[in-house]
């Protein structure tokens, strides 16, 4: 009980610094930031398969959380590159 109360503090102090510090990012530094998140993530998705992947040895939970965490991760990555494209686009010179 002690292990999974003192993981739930660290979860719950992330989720408060990760917002503080997002909403202090000026909006210029959101698409470099967005690239390096998509790194992140790319690791994230590694550790997802492996947890999803682990079939019987760590039980349905283990297999739902690592499922969900693959799409979640997922759905950050190509929101990333549709968001770094689209910016990239925005530099192009225009054809007359």
């Amino acid at each position: 009980m002690d292990a999974l109360i003192g993981a739930l503090t660290i979860f719950v102090l992330a989720v408060f610094v990760g917002y503080e510090v997002i909403t202090k990012v000026p909006p210029t530094l959101h698409t470099p930031l967005m690239s390096g998140s998509n790194a992140i993530s790319g690791i994230t998705v590694i550790g997802a398969i492996l947890c999803a992947g682990a079939g019987e040895a760590g039980g349905f939970f283990s297999t739902f959380l690592g499922f969900l965490a693959v799409v979640l991760a997922m759905i950050n990555i190509v929101g990333g590159f549709m968001v770094t494209d689209r910016m990239l686009h925005m530099f192009k010179r225009k054809k007359d």
